[in-house]
């Protein structure tokens, strides 16, 4: 979905999107017991003081009991430094993720993560209805909200199905062009 996301943002004109991942926390068995994917190998690990660099962002997250993982969790909290000088108040910042079943928390997610923007001033853009009518699929199994794209990743073995991927482009173009609208 992340890669979905870049494309999207990469659509629009005079944007250029960088994928970063944070750093993990958990020692490899638990990962495996998990059924953790691999991260991948061509994405470099994000350091806070990166998040300066950018002009806008879409954070994504697996979701652990309702909330963003912990991992993710710890990387914000590394944050209090930016914090303390609200040098990311203003940037627009958007949210996709992955849970593992309906109940595992897809709106809740977003909801929960939004207070980490709220305290860096971001300004937190969803995306509402505007992927039409691929919001109102009923057909077929589906993640996200007018929250941000989301997918249902099951035990580790489901991968997001090409609505779900339609969805994370269009976010990510979404989301970019109110960035660019944004820069001063």
């Amino acid at each position: 979905m992340a890669r979905e996301i870049q494309r999207g943002a990469n659509a629009v004109p005079d944007v250029e999107a960088t994928l970063w991942q944070i750093p993990e926390t958990l020692p490899s068995r638990i990962l495996e017991k998990m059924k953790a994917p691999e991260k991948a190998d061509d994405v470099a690990e994000i350091r806070p003081e990166q998040l300066l660099e950018a002009d806008g962002f879409i954070f994504g997250f697996p979701s652990r009991f309702g909330v963003m993982a912990a991992q993710c969790k710890a990387f914000f909290d590394a944050t209090g430094e930016i914090w303390a000088t609200q040098a990311l108040a203003g940037k627009p910042a958007g949210i996709f993720w992955s849970t593992g079943f309906h109940g595992g928390g897809q709106e809740l997610t977003a909801l929960t993560a939004i207070t980490q923007l709220a305290h860096h001033g971001m300004i937190y853009v969803p995306l509402g209805y505007t992927f039409g009518s691929g919001m109102y699929e009923m057909e077929q199994v589906k993640g996200g909200s007018p929250y941000g794209a989301g997918t249902y990743a099951a035990d580790g073995t489901r991968h997001p199905t090409q609505l779900e991927l339609d969805q994370a482009f269009h976010q990510g173009k979404y989301v970019a062009q109110i960035t660019k609208k944004l820069k001063i």
